[in-house]
C-alpha cells in the first residue's frame, strides 16, 4: 500500500487529535434587570442597594429565572451526528501525522484537491497506512473518511479497497477496486480482486483474471500473488494437480528476500500436502521458515504437526 513514506513506518506517538473549540456562542445577552426586594422607581430602574447580582466579567448570573440557556445547556441540545458525519470525521488523528508522511507517489495523485481537502486527506491515508496490519478496521474507517471527501479519487478508492481488503470486507473490496480500475485504468489490483472473488466463493471468477494481459501489468510480486491465488482457486474446483503445476512455474528457489518468497513456497508445500505428497510438502516447509524471517506463514507449526 503506497500511502506512508518510510521515514513514517515506525507509527504515531498515539496522541488524540485536538478538537474544535465546542463553544457555543458569544455568550451575551441583554442584563436581567429584575426587581430587587428593595422596590422600584415608577420609571421601573432598581433603587440603590437592590441591582442584581453579576457574574465574571460584569455580566448578570443567569440562574434559572434567565435569559436563554447557559453555554453547557447549548452544548448538550447539539444533534448527534449521523452515520455519513461520523464516516466523514473519520477517527481521531494524532497530531503528529503529517501529510507530509505519505509515500511521494500517492501525494502526487491527490495534487487536484483543493489544499486543504489535501492535507486532511493525506492524514487519513497515513493513518491506514499505518494501522492497516494491526487494525484493520479503524485503517478502514480512515479509507472511508478520505473517500467521502474525495470519492473521484482512484488512488483513495485503492486505500478504501486495501483496507476493506485487509479487514475481510472481500465484497466492499471488491467494489472499491473495480472503481479505483474504472479511474486510473491499473491491473495491480488484480491478485486481490481475484482472491475476493474466491473469498466470495466464486472460484471460477478467480480464474478469469488469470490473462496474459493482466500479468503483462504486474510486476514479479503480483504475479507470483496472482499465482497463489490461481491455484487456490483450483483447489477449490478440485483440482489439486493443476495447482501444483500452476505454482511450479514460479521460481520456487528464488534468492530473493521479498515477501513473497515464503508466500509462494508455504502455497508450495500445502498444495503438495494436499496430493499426498507428504515428505516433499515436508521438506518445502522447511524451505519456507528458512526464508520467512517476518513470520508471515505457520510453516513452523505446520512442520510440527507433521514431523
Amino acid at each position: 500500500m503506497r500511502l506512508m513514506s518510510e521515514s513514517r513506518r515506525g507509527g504515531p506517538s498515539g496522541r488524540p487529535e485536538r478538537g474544535g473549540s465546542g463553544r457555543g456562542g458569544s455568550g451575551r445577552g441583554g442584563s436581567d434587570r429584575g426587581r430587587s426586594g428593595g422596590g422600584a422607581r415608577s420609571g421601573g430602574k432598581p433603587e440603590r442597594g437592590g441591582r442584581p447580582e453579576r457574574g465574571r466579567g460584569g455580566r448578570p448570573d443567569r440562574g434559572a429565572g434567565g435569559r436563554g440557556p447557559r453555554r453547557d445547556d447549548r452544548r448538550q441540545e447539539r444533534p448527534e451526528r449521523t452515520e455519513d458525519q461520523k464516516i466523514y470525521d473519520g477517527p481521531p488523528i494524532p497530531d503528529d501525522v503529517s501529510a507530509k508522511d505519505l509515500d511521494k507517489y500517492a501525494w502526487q495523485q491527490l495534487q487536484s484537491l483543493p489544499e486543504k481537502l489535501r492535507e486532511r486527506v493525506a492524514r487519513h491515508l497515513v493513518m491506514a497506512g499505518i494501522l492497516m496490519a494491526e487494525d484493520p478496521e479503524t485503517a478502514h474507517k480512515h479509507a472511508l473518511a478520505a473517500r467521502a471527501r474525495a470519492s473521484r479519487n482512484g488512488l483513495i478508492r485503492e486505500a478504501s479497497g486495501e483496507t476493506a481488503y485487509a479487514a475481510g470486507k472481500f465484497a466492499e473490496a471488491l467494489s472499491e477496486f473495480r472503481a479505483a480500475k474504472r479511474m486510473n485504468g491499473q491491473q495491480l489490483y488484480a491478485p486481490m480482486m481475484a482472491d475476493c472473488e474466491r473469498a466470495l466463493g466464486r472460484p471460477e471468477k478467480a480464474l478469469a483474471y488469470d490473462t496474459a494481459d493482466v500479468r503483462k501489468h504486474l510486476d514479479e510480486a503480483g504475479q507470483v500473488e496472482l499465482t497463489i491465488v490461481v491455484a487456490g482457486a483450483r483447489r477449490d474446483l478440485g483440482q489439486a494437480e493443476a495447482a501444483v503445476r500452476l505454482l511450479e512455474t514460479e521460481n520456487l528457489h528464488s534468492a530473493s528476500r521479498s515477501s513473497w518468497v515464503p508466500r509462494l513456497r508455504y502455497a508450495y508445500a500445502d498444495a503438495l500436502l494436499a496430493v499426498g505428497r507428504t515428505e516433499d510438502a515436508i521438506q518445502w516447509f522447511h524451505r519456507t521458515v528458512a526464508v520467512d524471517a517476518e513470520h508471515q506463514t505457520d510453516a513452523e507449526e505446520r512442520l510440527a504437526e507433521l514431523e
